[in-house]
């Protein structure tokens, strides 16, 4: 039975730590594809500094998993960046959608 118990926290933690590495990793790359000037045109911090900041967060989150203080850290900043950094940026991105008109979504 704790054999058993084990494998399944075992389980838990690999789904915690590639998801927290996949919400890291995901930002990251977001913030490559948007351009330089849409951070501040929206009121943010410096591309530069959010790669910095996704990139410090995925690499601890690669070494150090998120069950430690590194780990929550690197989590939270990963948040930050998709839920305000992400929604105030995507407007300034290069071309429009499929469903875009000339002045916004139809």
């Amino acid at each position: 039975m704790p054999e058993l118990f084990g494998q399944f926290q075992n389980a838990v933690y690999l789904v915690l730590w590639l998801g927290a590495l996949g919400v890291a990793v995901f930002g990251l790359i977001d913030a490559l594809r948007v351009p330089t000037d849409a951070f501040p045109y929206a009121g943010k911090r410096t591309k530069n500094l959010w790669l910095a900041i996704l990139g410090v967060a995925s690499a601890v989150l690669l070494v150090a998993g998120p069950m430690n203080i590194l780990g929550l850290a690197a989590v939270v900043a990963a948040a930050v960046y998709l839920v305000d950094v992400r929604p105030a940026v995507k407007q300034y991105r290069g071309r429009p959608g499929p469903s875009e008109g000339p002045y916004g979504p139809w």
